[in-house]
């Protein structure tokens, strides 16, 4: 690619961004380094990576899903593989214009295992199945029961296995709540109003509530000019968070101002006393043409007996792709990691372990290497919060290729347990998930 192209080249479609076409699998993966014992599954991870190799915005292109199998200290395989949704089977398929069709998904955003099926999704249409080795199954819609889109971010509650999730549309109703129990049946649907179509990617669950974020990210035909999506940045709006129980209705949902921001990410979620404590990733805005808006971990405090919101920005750093340990979703966390970003700086140059509690942080520079989302994954024999091993995907430009990089989850600063060299580049993606060798005999 000469420099005038590269110039003229959106960066989603270019460096480790651009997309890989080939479905590859490999075996017998070299490791430096000691794979822990304890550490067996799969290590799964979902981007968009357009088929064409054309795109209008980053977010829009076909689900690529990337995994690592490791069990008995040794790495087994590595496979990529399309998920073949109809908008896959059909590369001349405008998603613009399926929006109507629940199938019709890039299915490109996130992979996540609840109630023995592995599920890619993407918010603006159905889930989609695929197996244990991320050949695709199909759509799934809960035997009929799911109304419309569901979020790419579904939550699933620590103490009662069961899914939080939700769905939002450009036409009413404008946002809807999801309940799945922890054996796969969808057994609550609530619409919720609000004043109109926004973009709400994420949301936030504690141990009795869900709260929703409505936000100033407003669905406009007319932004497509501008950033390749239908969505502006309107602070007319308005911006609140909605509180409802996790079993409530419209009904039962206070809302609470706060001044107009957006969050793709929070960390998580917890209840202290009546009040509730949210953990995010807070830009000032997004899809603001000519904006750059870098997020930062940010608390919220909705002070329930006193109707307000108090907001502490935690750390001036940009940073993203937050995650806890599973066993503290929604319950008290002490512990929370993210990829850490430099302006102008390629993707993910680092990783950052956040203690809370005490407001430090570790930081793992990775030394010209570009990291994905931080896993991190609990030492079934461990008992303190940070006991286990945070596992990322990182890239390495010098060798164009990537691998695996496992560090200690209470050193994360130290000499990595060890390191899965990699047979091919994974383009910087989205979310994922570690899904244990038993949920996936489950």
């Amino acid at each position: 690619m000469s420099q005038a192209e590269a110039e003229n080249t959106p960066f989603w479609l270019k460096d480790n961004f651009a997309p890989v076409f080939e479905e590859t699998t490999a075996e017998n993966l070299t490791v430096r380094g000691t794979i822990p014992d304890a550490l067996n599954g799969r290590l799964l991870r979902n981007g968009a990576n357009p088929q064409t190799g054309e795109s209008l915005h980053w977010f829009l292109g076909n689900g690529m899903l990337h995994g690592v199998e490791i069990s008995e200290g040794s790495a087994n395989w590595y496979r990529n593989r399309y998920v073949k949704t109809p908008l896959y089977l059909n590369p001349d398929a405008d998603i613009m214009s399926g929006l109507g069709d629940m199938s019709m998904s890039a299915a490109n955003t996130h992979v996540m295992k609840h109630a023995g099926k592995i599920l890619a999704l993407e918010e603006g249409h159905w889930p989609f199945e695929v197996s244990n080795d991320l050949e695709t199954v199909g759509p799934h819609n809960y035997g009929g029961k799911l109304p419309g889109a569901m979020t790419a971010h579904p939550k699933i509650c620590a103490e009662t296995g069961e899914m939080l999730a939700f769905g939002y549309g450009m036409a009413p109703p404008y946002l809807t709540y999801y309940r799945v129990s922890k054996n796969g049946e969808l057994v609550q649907v609530e619409e919720i109003e609000v004043p109109g179509a926004t973009m709400v990617h994420d949301f936030n669950v504690t141990r009795n509530h869900v709260i929703f974020m409505d936000l100033p990210a407003v669905w406009n035909l007319e932004g497509m000019a501008d950033n390749g999506l239908p969505i502006v940045w309107d602070e007319s709006y308005g911006a609140r968070l909605g509180v409802m129980p996790r079993n409530g209705g419209n009904a039962d949902v206070t809302w609470y101002d706060i001044e107009p921001c957006y969050v793709f990410h929070p960390l998580n979620a917890y209840e202290s006393g009546s009040d509730l404590v949210l953990d995010v990733c807070r830009m000032d805005d997004t899809m603001k043409p000519g904006s750059s808006s870098e997020p930062k971990l940010t608390r919220w405090t909705i002070k329930t007996a006193e109707g307000r919101v108090e907001e502490t920005q935690l750390d001036d750093r940009m940073v993203d792709f937050p995650r806890v340990a599973d066993r503290v979703v929604g319950l008290k966390h002490q512990y929370g990691y993210c990829a850490a970003f430099a302006k102008g700086a390629p993707f993910g140059q680092g990783l950052i372990k956040y203690d809370v509690d005490s407001g430090t942080s570790e930081y793992r520079d990775l030394e010209g290497g570009q990291a994905s989302e931080p896993v991190f994954v609990a030492n079934p024999d461990g008992t303190d919060e940070d006991d286990g091993w945070v596992l990322s995907y990182v890239y390495q430009p010098e060798r164009d290729k990537s691998e695996v990089l496992i560090l200690n989850g209470q050193d994360i600063t130290g000499e990595p347990a060890a390191v899965i060299e990699l047979p091919v580049r994974v383009p910087a993606g989205f979310h994922g998930n570690w899904v244990s060798d038993d949920d996936c005999r489950s």
